[in-house]
């Protein structure tokens, strides 16, 4: 497609690293958030990985750098996920030492734990479930998806169902609290 079918730059129009940052941006910062469910951690966690990219490939980036950004935001957006839930455990149990386990009224809103459920069973996911979901999620198509994760265009269908199953499991056998 050319610049007139799409609205944008192919990644062979692009000649420097700010011309693929603001190209790039708003897809990685979407991996992110299809995660993190916040706007302002999928922004840091594009930021780091920007900054990542650039420091290993410098002005002499890949032809196709879609790829590496895309999968590099998925799985910064997972570790943050991670730590999140480790740093909440900590203050959860610091909250029940001072206040006895008074309950936190936004902690009661039902979409509110939905949500937070989601993002914990997705920490628990392996990190290749947890990317495909996030970049079909993202609205990636299963080629870019196949692009991305380096895997036979053929295989995105029966691995996006296995990782949905997976992740369904996972919400159903979640500890409850």
């Amino acid at each position: 497609m050319s610049l007139e079918e799409t609205g944008r730059p192919s990644i062979r129009q692009v000649r420097t690293f700010d011309e693929l940052f603001l190209m790039e941006w708003p897809r990685v910062v979407r991996v992110a958030r299809q995660i993190t469910h916040s706007q302002s951690w999928s922004e840091e966690v594009a930021q780091e990985v920007f900054l990542a990219f650039y420091r290993h490939f410098g002005a002499d980036f890949p032809e196709r750098p879609g790829p590496w950004l895309y999968r590099a935001a998925a799985h910064g957006a997972l570790n943050e996920l991670r730590g999140e839930g480790r740093r909440r455990v900590r203050e959860e149990r610091d909250a029940r030492v001072w206040d006895r386990g008074a309950p936190d009224p936004g902690d009661l809103v039902a979409t509110r734990e939905e949500i937070a459920e989601l993002r914990r069973s997705l920490t628990r996911l392996k990190q290749g479930e947890a990317t495909l979901l996030a970049l079909r999620y993202s609205g990636f198509s299963y080629n870019e998806i196949a692009q991305t994760m380096g895997l036979p265009v053929g295989q995105i269908g029966t691995r996006l169902r296995r990782a949905e199953l997976r992740l369904r499991k996972e919400m159903d056998h979640a500890p409850r609290g």
